[in-house]
């Protein structure tokens, strides 16, 4: 029988939770460099519908850049058929992350995922994300975007040029 507070106890239960990592772990895609990320987040950009908050990601089956407008106070990102931004991925959790708008920004909150959510490459429990920060979840990466209304001057030129 082994002590609770031994190593020898301590060790078996790494070397039974590495396994289990190993076992539902899959690499993320190495980041872009700069500039293709610059580009892809240009892309991603021209994609969205207005003014607004949005998760851009390229979900890897084949579907190619998505664009996801956070419109309600809460976007749940998971596994589960109940998620708004759903991955069928054993290294996302059922309910992996939350993202909450409220009044002084938009926060990302890690809902008891078992592989983490990471802003930035660093691991969070919650974090304000800003403009282009990038949120990993499981093997997937998300970018948060923040389109701005267009200037008041912008919108009166082009209100004159169609009369």
């Amino acid at each position: 029988m082994v002590d609770p507070g031994t190593k020898a106890d301590t060790s078996t239960r790494a070397a039974m939770l590495s396994g289990a990592e190993g076992r539902f772990s899959r690499a993320v895609p190495p980041a872009p460099d700069g500039q293709a990320r610059d580009h892809w987040i240009e892309r991603a950009r021209a994609l969205t519908n207005g003014p607004g908050e949005y998760l851009a990601l390229d979900d890897g089956d084949g579907g190619g850049l998505r664009v996801v407008p956070l419109t309600r106070e809460w976007t749940r990102v998971g596994r589960s058929l109940a998620a708004d931004v759903r991955f069928d991925d054993p290294t996302v959790s059922r309910r992996h992350a939350l993202l909450v708008r409220q009044a002084d920004g938009v926060r990302v909150l890690d809902d008891r995922s078992l592989n983490g959510v990471f802003v930035n490459g660093e691991r969070v429990d919650w974090r304000i994300v800003r403009d282009g920060d990038e949120i990993i979840v499981g093997r997937y990466r998300l970018t948060f975007l923040v389109v701005a209304p267009a200037p008041a001057a912008a919108w009166s030129a082009h209100q004159g040029t169609e009369r």
